[in-house]
């Protein structure tokens, strides 16, 4: 059974429950270049919520500054109507980089007992096992050094280990990378699994296929711009197109 100090939404007075991450009149930048635009998005809790754009769109310094990782040049940003500063809304956040590389010296199953161990998690034999059933991982390799294991064996034990820290939200970037087709499918059916048990799930992908499959709301970043938000859905709507692949290209007015 996992074990975690989280901050939790129903205990906290006059708090809006349906938003788990706010961001309103956001600009962020590199010294003079400004990469956000006023950028304002709601993502309510317990949902799904996808991050399009092509790169450098602004997509990783919008992560980076929910994470307090990066100032604002203006604008404001509240977890749980709470300031992303204060110690315990930050241990309700887990995330998992795009170039995830845990360190080489550390076992699999150590690397996990760290991560929790940043959020006062404790982590059972039974739920690693259980969670690298979910991702058809071996749970033998987590006896061994991290250096021996592959691409995605590695993107596995990182998404294990940010599940396993207990936080209600989660930042997934480019959570797909390096894997293939039969763990795409099994870590989908994990995201969902994790969104029914009340978990808000914030993730970066280019498998726009994917996106359409699992996020119930994407917002469309473009040159620093937001030219979209809404299901899925609605996008290929607006744009005629039955892939979603294809209706962001043509939002963003790309030739394909």
């Amino acid at each position: 059974m996992l074990h975690t100090n989280k901050l939790e939404p129903d205990s906290l007075p006059n708090l809006p429950l349906q938003d788990a991450i706010e961001v309103a009149d956001l600009r962020a930048g590199y010294g003079k270049r400004e990469v956000l635009h006023s950028l304002t998005l709601r993502v309510a809790k317990g949902e799904t919520y996808g991050l399009i754009g092509l790169n450098g769109a602004g997509k990783t310094t919008l992560v980076k500054t929910i994470l307090g990782l990066k100032t604002p040049t203006s604008g404001a940003i509240s977890i749980f109507a709470h300031s992303p500063s204060e110690a315990d809304v930050r241990k309700n956040i887990s995330y998992l980089p795009e170039r995830f590389d845990p360190p080489w010296f550390l076992k699999g199953g150590e690397f996990i007992d760290f991560a929790a161990s940043l959020y006062n998690a404790k982590v059972s034999l039974e739920d690693k096992q259980k969670y690298c059933a979910a991702l058809s991982l071996d749970p033998r390799v987590l006896a061994h050094r991290v250096q021996t294991y592959s691409k995605g064996m590695r993107q596995k034990l990182g998404l294990i280990a940010t599940i396993l820290t207990g936080a209600n939200i989660l930042i997934l970037d480019e959570p797909m990378s390096g894997l293939d087709p039969q763990a795409r499918a099994l870590v989908k059916k994990l995201l969902m699994s994790l969104k029914s048990d009340g978990r808000t799930i914030l993730l970066s992908s280019h498998i726009l296929s994917d996106m359409d499959e699992i996020c119930d709301h994407v917002s469309v970043i473009h040159a620093g711009d937001c030219p979209f938000q809404g299901q899925p859905g609605e996008l290929k709507s607006r744009t005629g197109e039955e892939s979603l692949e294809r209706a962001f290209l043509k939002i963003i007015n790309v030739d394909y």
